[in-house]
């Protein structure tokens, strides 16, 4: 039964089909997908998208899969496949799993406290480097993201994995001293420098257009008596 760490997911098994068949899924509002391991052949399903979605945003990273209404069984999200446009699912693998047994996983990195910041407070730009980490936990221990504090960053700090510190049951595997989560850089000054120098050059141009235009009138203004004297022979 699904507890606070799992969520129930119900599929319909499916025959492995052609992409004409897998399209027309789709058109039903289904998604495809595979369940794999935990030493079991794989099972071709479909399930209701909306299903799927929902499934997918609860808490906890563990479903527990029930196929065609039979037993649930522990499985957790291997991969994806979204539209490139619509960003709608198109395809999941499901992983079977062992609940006592520590799996590989990919999570998400969010940043928490940015506002908060001294170096933004000044104007500092947070870039976001890394934006997932490799972990090990067990499968109910998986979390939906890693959230790191950011609030004390000042301008120009840089913050590794080595700063932070794992949630409970996980362990990071990236390398902690060459994996940089966050940088906190000073404003670019490239517009401004842009800007000032098109004033500059307007400026030039108006000047050299105002000693162009005063030549003109001073030879306008030459010409009249030359012109004013032929009249006088």
């Amino acid at each position: 039964m699904a507890d606070g760490n799992t969520t129930k997911l119900d599929v319909h098994k499916r025959e492995a089909a052609s992409s004409r068949a897998t399209r027309r899924l789709r058109r039903a509002g289904q998604v495809p997908g595979v369940l794999y391991g935990g030493g079991g052949d794989p099972v071709p399903f479909a399930v209701e998208a909306r299903t799927l979605r929902h499934a997918l945003a609860a808490t906890g990273a563990v479903l527990e899969l029930s196929v065609d209404g039979g037993k649930g069984e522990p499985a957790v999200l291997k991969s994806s496949d979204r539209h490139p446009v619509r960003n709608e699912l198109m395809h999941v693998d499901l992983l079977r799993v062992d609940l006592t047994q520590p799996i590989g996983a990919q999570v998400a990195v969010h940043l928490v406290g940015g506002e908060e910041s001294p170096g933004v407070r000044e104007g500092g730009i947070l870039d976001a480097v890394t934006r997932e980490l490799h972990i090990e936990a067990l499968p109910s221990d998986i979390p939906e993201a890693i959230e790191v504090d950011v609030s004390a960053m000042e301008m120009n700090d840089t913050l590794q994995l080595s700063d932070v510190t794992a949630p409970a049951g996980v362990t990071f595997l990236d390398d902690p001293d060459a994996t940089v989560i966050a940088s906190l850089s000073p404003p670019s000054v490239a517009v401004e420098d842009e800007e000032e120098g098109i004033e500059t050059e307007t400026a030039v141009v108006g000047e050299g257009a105002g000693e162009a235009e005063g030549s003109a009138e001073d030879a306008d203004a030459g010409d009249v008596p030359a012109d004013a004297g032929g009249g006088g022979e």
